[in-house]
């Protein structure tokens, strides 16, 4: 049996002995999982191993970076400006980023930035890891690249620029970073592990992911006559080099590389969230409820912010989404599906989500990625969570 750290309360030792089968099993290397239930933690487990190559487990204070799940922390950030008064939603972006209005963006709301629907999930010419990390080459070139649609007429995952896009306004209403915005607002006064740049001094609790390199040449190797539909119509823009879904792929050429320390440091704010399950699960718990007296979103903000925006095919993932003002809502075919829920899932696995309904937070962290098989691991966590709630 795997070493467990952590405790869970009276009813939710099921979800432990998820968690361990799950770790005994060949998916798992290292992961984290925390719950709470109407702001108090009821689940917090750690284990497996942080970094394979020197062998170091994973401790009560790894940290791990979250790719996707990132874009959920952002989001908040936007609203809670919007809370403070400092940010109109729906006012043009170019309000506050006069430049911002080249090649006919001069009308796009900051709200069609969070729902993806701004027509910039890529670039016409690619930028370097160097510049993105730079933080102003990148932003130079969204505020000069033309929509590849017309904005507010369709919507298509912003996988990369998300981030920027929404990170820039926030930086041109408060004049500090995203990251320092969420640290000073949000993560600090929860005394959340919760980073969108970390600290040096924080690099050595990173765990190291471990995922196979991504072949994209492949894509375009495989035999779609063999396919059925819908997943042959999907593959078709993942593996044509020149589709939209690619192109949003490669945004930084060639891909960044998140174990870099210099990438971890970097303010990538839709991929680069570093964090605890403790933190991101306390997080979510802050956004519907009090959290130690302390609650980020009012009720008011929430329901706005996580009210059903878009849905239908992704223009860039081919799939049906359902999006909320800079939150995922998940389909019904999700595994964390609740009419209710929001929250945000990462590359490779990770997962951060609320449900006001039943005063759910769920952050599920792990450094091994699976891509391209089933994966069971959060779903199997929090089936058990929700046979703890069942039999309360």
């Amino acid at each position: 049996m795997p070493e467990i750290g952590g405790n869970t309360a009276p009813g939710f030792e099921g979800v432990r002995d998820a968690f361990a089968a799950n770790l005994a099993g060949d998916q798992e290397v290292g992961a984290a999982v925390a719950v709470y239930l109407h702001g108090t933690k009821v689940v917090d487990l750690w284990g497996g191993v942080a970094d394979p190559e020197a062998g170091h487990p994973w401790q009560r204070d790894t940290l791990q970076v979250v790719f996707s799940t990132t874009k959920g922390l952002t989001a908040a950030c936007a609203h809670l400006l919007a809370q403070q008064g400092e940010l109109d939603l729906d006012a043009p972006v170019a309000e506050y980023w006069p430049e911002f209005a080249a090649n006919g963006k001069e009308r796009v709301p900051v709200r069609w930035l969070l729902t993806h629907q701004a027509g910039l999930p890529a670039l016409d010419h690619p930028i370097t890891p160097a510049e993105a990390i730079a933080w102003h080459p990148m932003v130079t070139a969204l505020a000069a690249q033309r929509p590849f649609w017309e904005p507010g007429t369709d919507h298509g995952y912003h996988a990369h620029t998300y981030g920027w896009l929404v990170g820039e306004v926030v930086r041109r209403v408060t004049g500090r970073s995203i990251g320092a915005f969420l640290a000073d607002e949000i993560a600090t006064p929860l005394g959340l592990d919760l980073w969108i740049g970390l600290p040096k001094t924080e690099h050595h609790r990173v765990s190291r992911i471990v995922a196979d390199p991504i072949d994209l040449d492949a894509l375009s190797r495989i035999d779609l006559d063999a396919l059925p539909e819908p997943a042959r119509e999907v593959m078709r823009a993942y593996a044509d080099p020149t589709s939209l879904t690619r192109r949003s792929m490669g945004v930084v050429t060639p891909p960044l590389n998140h174990d870099d320390p210099g990438e971890q440091s970097a303010e990538m704010p839709a991929t680069n969230g570093i964090c605890t399950a403790r933190a991101l699960a306390g997080f979510y718990a802050a956004l519907i409820g009090e959290v130690d007296g302390h609650r980020v979103l009012t009720p008011e903000t929430l329901a706005a912010a996580t009210a059903e925006q878009v849905s239908g095919i992704d223009r860039v993932l081919r799939v049906p989404v359902r999006i909320g003002t800079g939150f995922g809502l998940p389909t019904p075919d999700a595994f964390w599906y609740s009419p209710t829920a929001f929250g945000f899932p990462g590359y490779g696995g990770s997962l951060g989500f609320a449900d006001p309904a039943n005063g759910l937070a769920f952050g599920y962290v792990m450094n091994r990625i699976q891509e391209g098989v089933p994966d069971r691991r959060a779903a199997t966590l929090l089936e058990a969570v929700h046979r703890a709630l069942k039999a309360r």
